[in-house]
């Protein structure tokens, strides 16, 4: 399993972008500076009314499909 360490930041603006079906994909760079792409929908259980704002763990298999994104808890 591969992992990736994601600071997010995005506006609700921007996540309407996402609840609207204008974009389906989230792009972004894990903290070791590696670019990821996941999908958008997996976000919704971490939209507050101001977006998105924490800290992530993407988990995907070996061949990089996605399995499971959670916020971040040390």
């Amino acid at each position: 399993m591969k992992t990736f360490r994601l600071r997010l930041v995005i506006s609700a603006r921007e996540m309407l972008t996402y609840y609207n079906g204008d974009a389906q994909q989230v792009f972004a760079r894990a903290r070791d500076g590696t670019r990821v792409r996941f999908p958008a929908r997996v976000l919704r259980p971490y939209v507050t009314s101001e977006g998105v704002d924490g800290e992530f763990l993407l988990r995907c298999d070996e061949s990089f499909r996605f399995i499971s994104l959670d916020k971040f808890r040390e």
